[in-house]
């Protein structure tokens, strides 16, 4: 989706902090039940939403330290592996003019449907464009710490359990980003943008593109590039 900002910054806290909010009223304003469910209990007994989004990503927006910068060519990402969820953000994306982001209006100039091309079985790399969340024990993990991996390919596992297919092997982080420390509602989220290999099957591979990876997806971490 296009969008651009009414403001010229956001506050840190409001990067990734509505995206929740955001996602649960697009799927509420086509299917109230549905929307309610997955915020309470998640995909068909699973505490997993199957959902993505990112946070707004602005091209050219001004670089100043400390400081979330917008412009007006912006875009956002909403997706989904279920196509009963998809189909509610699709249809709810396709009645607005504009999305409220915290205390910005981001205008709407248009969307398209991303369908890629279908994977092959086998190894692939993906890239993120927003930090991905890992946790062990309350504590969050950044790529190269013990136990990251472990988690990574438990949350993939629980993922494709979900999905009804089979689990990935062989991951690896071929390559990661900078720390970085987001504030959602109250509280931290921190991670990095990694480039990680698998083997998977490519029903997997398809549904992670607009799923994302590790947790808090639904707050816009983990998208896939």
């Amino acid at each position: 989706m296009d969008v651009d900002a009414n403001v010229p910054s956001l506050p840190w806290n409001e990067v990734h902090g509505p995206a929740r909010g955001v996602v649960y009223d697009l799927i509420g304003s086509q299917n109230r039940e549905l929307a309610q469910s997955l915020h309470d209990t998640g995909w068909k007994g699973q505490p997993l939403k199957p959902l993505g989004t990112t946070s707004p990503q602005f091209k050219g927006a001004p670089r100043k330290n400390g400081v979330y910068t917008t412009s007006r060519d912006g875009a956002l990402w909403f997706g989904s592996p279920v196509p009963e969820i998809a189909a509610a953000l699709i249809a709810a994306l396709a009645t607005r003019s504009e999305l409220v982001w915290g205390s910005a209006r981001l205008g709407i100039r248009g969307f398209a449907v991303d369908v890629s091309a279908p994977a092959g079985d086998g190894p692939v790399e993906l890239g993120t464009a927003t930090p991905v969340i890992v946790k062990h024990e309350n504590r969050y993990l950044l790529p190269g710490d013990a136990h990251y991996l472990e988690r990574l390919q438990h949350n993939l596992t629980h993922k494709a359990d979900v999905l009804g297919l089979p689990a990935p092997t062989g991951l690896q982080v071929l390559e990661s980003g900078p720390r970085r420390r987001f504030s959602v509602r109250g509280a931290p989220r921190i991670g990095a943008q990694v480039r990680v290999a698998m083997e998977a099957d490519a029903r997997f591979v398809d549904g992670l593109r607009s799923w994302g990876l590790g947790l808090d997806t639904v707050q816009g971490f983990g998208w896939i590039r």
